[in-house]
């Protein structure tokens, strides 16, 4: 009994993959608004939008950029490590960068996006400052500062982990008992 729940239990990680695919979908259809979002950008390049303009509308693609690289790091790493490797499923060289990364790893890549994505929104805010009142502002600077300090955290944290302990394996160094 024992045996079947823990097949049970270890084969329910292949539900993720309806998740990943989801992401992968929602992903597809973020691209198709990227293209219309670099069309409107080319129409006003044309039209003669201010610098100030042009540079808000470029961060906007920059943003969209980190958003999408945000989604598909953790797609594809959780895939690799949670339901199946991509080492045995794709060629080497082209999986090598996943093998690379490791929990903590992956946690302050993400934190990490998540500070620059919010940097490029808070730059939009004070490039269009009489849009916003001060009170706006405020909580904009708090919240990025939030995921500042967050990033900083996770940062010392996996520091500390590391020293204390040997490193998470990877797939290409198995891990040593």
């Amino acid at each position: 009994m024992q045996s079947l729940i823990d097949r049970i239990v270890l084969g329910s990680r292949h539900l993720l993959v309806v998740f990943f695919l989801g992401l992968a979908a929602a992903l597809a259809l973020y691209a198709v608004r990227f293209v219309v979002k670099i069309w409107n950008y080319a129409q006003k390049t044309f039209e003669g939008a201010t610098d100030t303009q042009m540079l808000l509308n470029l961060l906007y693609l920059v943003d969209s950029a980190l958003v999408a690289s945000l989604v598909a790091m953790v797609i594809i790493s959780s895939h690799d490590s949670l339901v199946s490797p991509l080492s045995e499923t794709v060629e080497p060289s082209r999986a090598s960068w996943v093998r690379k990364l490791n929990p903590g790893n992956l946690k302050l890549k993400l934190a990490l996006a998540i500070v620059a994505i919010s940097s490029i929104h808070l730059l939009q805010l004070f490039l269009e400052l009489k849009d916003y009142t001060d009170r706006d502002l405020t909580w904009a600077i708090a919240i990025h500062m939030a995921f500042v300090f967050g990033a900083l955290a996770l940062g010392v944290l996996d520091r500390l982990e590391a020293a204390g302990k040997k490193p998470y394996p990877t797939i290409s160094e198995p891990e040593k008992k």
